[in-house]
């Protein structure tokens, strides 16, 4: 059974494709009153599952009227993303972050499900048995060579 996190993201991704432009605004009440969960159950939603890593830039504004608004960033070509990828794993990536960036390549179609699974499978903490700073440096230069790979393929 799904949790009511999955839930929310599914339909907040669905207005947002049903959106002309890729940008949604939202009252953090009314969708709790909708799914009936606390205000603080969306926030975690958003924090979580529309992150720049996976594509999304989030901006809020506080107050009576305030809103967020969830942007969805669509790159003009595969390489476009590629290159934004490499600027958000610059010195230092840690497993969440590279297991976000690696969902959105699959999203995006530049991997397969097989790819993807491999790609997560070495970007592990277990895999990665070295302590940190040293382990997410490690996966930073990995990740960069990894998609160096996919867009000389590509």
């Amino acid at each position: 059974m799904r949790n009511i996190s999955d839930i929310i993201e599914d339909y907040l991704k669905k207005i947002i494709q049903s959106s002309n432009g890729d940008v949604i605004e939202i009252k953090r009440s009314e969708i709790a009153d909708q799914f009936e969960c606390v205000p603080s159950q969306i926030n975690y939603v958003i924090k979580t599952r529309f992150t720049v890593e996976k594509g999304y830039i989030v901006e809020s504004k506080r107050g009576g009227g305030g809103y967020i608004r969830i942007i969805r960033l669509t790159p003009k070509s595969k390489a476009e993303i590629i290159d934004e990828m490499m600027l958000l794993s610059n010195q230092q990536l840690s497993q969440q972050a590279s297991l976000d960036l690696i969902e959105r390549l699959y999203e995006e179609e530049l991997l397969t499900a097989r790819e993807a699974r491999l790609m997560s499978k070495i970007m592990h903490r277990q895999i990665l048995s070295i302590p940190l700073p040293a382990r997410d440096e490690l996966r930073a230069k990995i990740f960069k060579e990894l998609l160096m790979t996919i867009k000389i393929l590509d």
